[in-house]
Order: C-alpha cells, then sequence, then structure tokens
C-alpha cells in the first residue's frame, strides 16, 4: 500500500490524521445496525466522561462514537481523539500542546500564567481549580446532557491494600511508575459530588468493574447518581462484538 505524502506533515500530524481516520472508519456504523440500546443518539443527549482508571479497560472509547460525545482526560489522546479532552497538570499541557494537537482539536486546561500564553487552548472561566476528571464531568455536565456516564473514576488504587496507583497509562511518560503508591482520591470525590449535586436534571451512571467495587460515602445516596458494572454497561450498548 502507498502512504500518502502530505507536504510540510510532520511525524505527529500524521500519527493523529491517520489515528482519525481509524476512528472515522470504526465508528461508521449506525446504532440500528448494532442494534443497541441508544434511545437518545437522535437528540444528542447521551455523553461518557472517561476518567483513566482501569475499570476502563477492556471499553474501546472508539465503539462509544456512535451513541454520545466523549470528554477524556490527559493521556487519552495517545490513542484516541474525543470531542472534548481535559488536562490540568502542567506536564500533560506541555507534552500535548507539543504535539501540536490542541491546534486541531478541542483541549480544555485551568487558566495560568502558562497556559495563557498558549495559543489554542480552551480555558475553563470561571476557574474552579479541580482535577481534571472532575473537570471533564463539570464540563460535560455545563453542556446539557440528559445522561451522562462516567467511566474509568475508580479513586482507590490497586493491590491487596489498593494503595498502589490505579490508571491505565501508569508507567508511561508523565504518569506514575506501575508500583508508586496510589493518590489521595478524597479531593476527586469531593468534586464529583459537587458537580453531580449541582446538576440534579442530568441522571448520571457511574461505570464500575463489579458490585463490589469502591462507592466513596460522598457518592452514596445522591438521587440523580446510579451505578452500574461493566459488564451490564457492555451489555446496554452491545460491546461485546
Amino acid at each position: 500500500m502507498v502512504k500518502e505524502y502530505i507536504p510540510n506533515e510532520t511525524k505527529d500530524d500524521r500519527r493523529f490524521r491517520k489515528l482519525l481516520q481509524r476512528q472515522q472508519k470504526l465508528s461508521n456504523k449506525s446504532p440500528e445496525d448494532k442494534k443497541v440500546y441508544a434511545e437518545a443518539v437522535a437528540d444528542n443527549t447521551v455523553a461518557f466522561v472517561l476518567g483513566n482508571g482501569i475499570s476502563r479497560k477492556t471499553i474501546r472509547p472508539i465503539d462509544l462514537t456512535p451513541y454520545g460525545k466523549i470528554y477524556g482526560c490527559n493521556a487519552l489522546y495517545r490513542e484516541f481523539i474525543p470531542d472534548h479532552l481535559v488536562a490540568v497538570d502542567a506536564k500533560m499541557i506541555k507534552e500535548i500542546t507539543a504535539t501540536g494537537y490542541h491546534l486541531k482539536n478541542k483541549v480544555w486546561t485551568n487558566p495560568s500564567r502558562f497556559t495563557r500564553e498558549i495559543y489554542g487552548l480552551n480555558l475553563f472561566n470561571p476557574n474552579l481549580g479541580w482535577s481534571s476528571g472532575p473537570s471533564a464531568l463539570n464540563l460535560a455536565s455545563e453542556h446539557n446532557y440528559t445522561t451522562i456516564y462516567i467511566l474509568g473514576f475508580d479513586y482507590e488504587g490497586t493491590g491487596k491494600k489498593k494503595e498502589i496507583v490505579n490508571n491505565v497509562y501508569s508507567g508511561t511518560l508523565n504518569y506514575k511508575k506501575n508500583d508508586d503508591r496510589a493518590t489521595y482520591f478524597g479531593n476527586w470525590t469531593r468534586q464529583t459530588s459537587t458537580c453531580i449535586k449541582k446538576y440534579t436534571k442530568i441522571k448520571y451512571i457511574r461505570v464500575i468493574e463489579n458490585t463490589n467495587s469502591f462507592v466513596p460515602d460522598v457518592l452514596v445516596g445522591i438521587s440523580n447518581l446510579s451505578h452500574i458494572t461493566v459488564e451490564s454497561f457492555i451489555k446496554r450498548f452491545n460491546l461485546a462484538n
């Protein structure tokens, strides 16, 4: 197969072009063809917010594209182009903008002296000062979807004592090593809870690994939040094929 040549195209440009072409090809199937649950697709009322906890590892983001908008965080851009990418860590912003990804795709971050100088970034206004996952959830909520699915918001770590880092990108550039200690999740859970309680008309569904998965106390008893397992989520959208 002859490679397509585009003058002045950089290696990163080509990578993102190929990634976008692959996404368009894989997402070309309609919900009707897949015979899935997709009751709100026509009205564009569903969104998926992807954190990077390992519970979402068996779910391919590309398979969700026919059914709603996708909001992702940080290194997700390396393998998939979401509708909106959120990154608030300075190291991740440097990595993302170094590739030029933000010039062709929507990237959101907190305003600072550093980020204000980078052309093409979308800056949160007001700046909540939240972490990437809750910031992505809040952004999606501001866009007024009827239902928002929350994936990869695992909070606690892995291992016997739940103290090892829980992230699909651990061990890669700008992330903790695979055996590093997990980051304290209290701020993440409080920010998530604050967001969900603020947007009472939105139905939030958090996807968890199994029925024994961790549910933080601050997320218990919220009327517009429910939890389903990864298995149930896959069946709901017929993602097994």
